[in-house]
């Protein structure tokens, strides 16, 4: 004990700031843990450097070194977002790193509140059990405030290691929690020379991480389907250039012409560049060319009511939505027509790239603030899944897909596979679109479900049931992706009962360090004292 105390002797004595210099690097190290790099061992190196640091400040310096923490693990990790506003949004350099601060100064808040009640009111030794429920509220929070940005959540890095195994258990913020646990425990516990204590935690919980992955929650029919996904590689300056229209339908149609003997063919998001009303004729056409090959097509388009002036981004179904036989009278007829009901419409709409907060105030400051179809309206959060010849299909349209509590809100007794369309070529080469397909890998993993994902530059890939990639497309080529994709049955513990086990154990922990801190705080009096 003696010899920990030295050390935090010295440590107290860093400059704070160096120490929110460490904290930020710390952060930042996180970058490496998710796709493309997968580290996943060194999330807990990361997180529990950090946590040691903050053992190592005052009270009133925690949100200071949280927040430092939060912008090197959300400015390095999403500097993807840097792309796309100096990329696209037609504003200055100096303007856009400033833009790209701000968002990341807002997600580190955070954290910084995590520390703050954290190192306010536990003592360093109750920290594993106090800070996974405080962890958990504050980034179940960052998903919903704001409409939520739950990008880098901790437990996506984890999708190649062992506690993966958790995941179809307690979810991604499940696994969460348990990093943080186990974060807190090393940065705690080897200081203190209690390794004996903080080995068997890390070996309980990593290998009941592995066993929980031998295990398949849910297991393939035998039956499988025939699905093709086209990925055109348009690219984002012409996808909205009226002149373009034309040749990028064609492009699409000319690309699926030699895979009409699939089950079902899937297109990405906004794959016809024209919106839906204008669109009829082109629509039509290709409902009735896949009836007549059998086929159940989805694909991405913009619905506008010009009456009403909302916008919609829209996934449809056409040509096949039911099975049929030969001697079927109605095989060779599509059943599309405008606003048809085989629709989903985009709950989730992406902040400044699809609606405008305070648009009536910043619209028309920049040109990032009024981009092409940059004021969608919303669909309903909970809407029927998509039908392909027969098969139920629960979507998710790019950012969406980040958001597990609705996709659980529409997955049904008969939903066949999770789709998830996206056009990432806003983010060009950088680690955005990697960490976009984990994201997918870890919903399927949850929910013990097939993800079919269809971009227009990539990455457009086949995921089976337990989040490993069965094929993919690279980026920026021009290609279709044909694949058997199993069918399954069973669910996960995840699927059935969601955030509620995750809670009650992190409640349970929560209260025990309660319990803890309210038995040493109280001090019996004695006579005479």
């Amino acid at each position: 004990m003696k010899a920990n105390h030295n050390t935090l002797t010295k440590v107290n004595q860093i400059p704070l700031k160096v120490k929110l210099f460490l904290a930020l690097l710390s952060g930042a190290s996180l970058t490496f843990c998710y796709a493309p790099f997968s580290l996943w061992w060194l999330m807990l190196l990361g997180f529990s450097s950090f946590i040691y640091l903050l053992t190592c400040v005052q009270k009133n310096q925690a949100f200071k070194l949280g927040f430092a923490f939060g912008l090197g693990w959300f400015g390095a990790g999403i500097s993807w977002v840097h792309v796309s506003i100096a990329d696209f949004g037609g504003i200055p350099l100096i303007a856009s790193i400033a833009l790209m601060l701000l968002l990341c100064g807002y997600l580190a808040i955070y954290p910084a509140l995590s520390s703050l009640l954290l190192k306010k009111y536990f003592d360093v030794k109750h920290w594993p059990l106090a800070l996974p429920l405080i962890w958990l509220f504050f980034e179940t929070l960052r998903g919903w405030l704001f409409t939520g940005f739950p990008w880098l959540s901790l437990g996506y890095a984890q999708l190649s290691g062992p506690l993966s195994g958790w995941m179809p258990v307690l979810g991604e913020i499940g696994v969460s929690t348990i990093v943080v646990l186990l974060g807190t425990s090393i940065a705690i516990w080897l200081p203190s020379k209690n390794w004996g204590q903080t080995a068997f935690l890390i070996i309980v919980i990593l290998v009941s991480g592995a066993v929980l992955n031998t295990h398949q929650w849910a297991k393939p029919t035998g039956d499988v389907v025939n699905v093709a996904m086209v990925q055109g590689n348009i690219q984002q300056a012409l996808r909205w250039a009226p002149e373009q229209d034309q040749p990028t339908m064609e492009k699409y149609r000319n690309m699926t012409a030699s895979h009409w003997q699939s089950d079902v063919i899937i297109w990405p998001e906004a794959a016809i560049p024209k919106l839906e009303p204008i669109a009829q004729e082109y629509l039509a056409e290709l409902d009735q060319v896949a009836a007549e090959n059998q086929v159940g097509l989805i694909t991405g388009i913009v619905n506008y009511n010009f009456e009403t002036r909302e916008a919609y981004n829209n996934l449809i179904g056409l040509g096949l939505k039911h099975p049929t036989s030969t001697e079927d009278e109605h095989l060779n007829k599509g059943h599309y027509h405008y606003f048809h009901n085989n629709r989903f419409t985009k709950h989730h709409l992406l902040p400044i790239g699809e609606f405008i907060p305070f648009e009536n105030w910043i619209r028309g400051l920049a040109p990032i603030f009024d981009l092409p179809m940059s004021s969608f309206s919303r669909g309903a959060y909970k809407q029927e899944n998509l039908l392909a010849k027969g098969y139920h299909f629960a979507p998710a349209i790019c950012f969406e897909i980040a958001f597990p509590t609705q996709i659980s809100a529409n997955l049904y007794h008969d939903t066949d596979f999770i789709i998830t369309v996206s056009n990432d070529a806003w983010f060009g080469a950088s680690h955005g679109p990697d960490q976009h397909l984990e994201i997918a890998q870890v919903r399927a993993k949850e929910f013990g479900l097939p993800v079919l994902r269809a971009t227009n530059n990539g990455i457009t890939a086949f995921i089976d049931h337990t989040g490993a990639i069965q094929s993919r497309l690279p980026q920026f080529e021009a290609g279709v992706l044909s694949e058997h994709v199993k069918q399954v049955s069973g669910h996960t513990i995840y699927r059935s009962f969601g955030y509620f086990p995750i809670w009650c154990l992190s409640l349970g922990l929560f209260l025990t360090a309660l319990w803890f801190r309210n038995k040493s705080s109280f001090k019996p009096h004695v006579q005479g004292d």
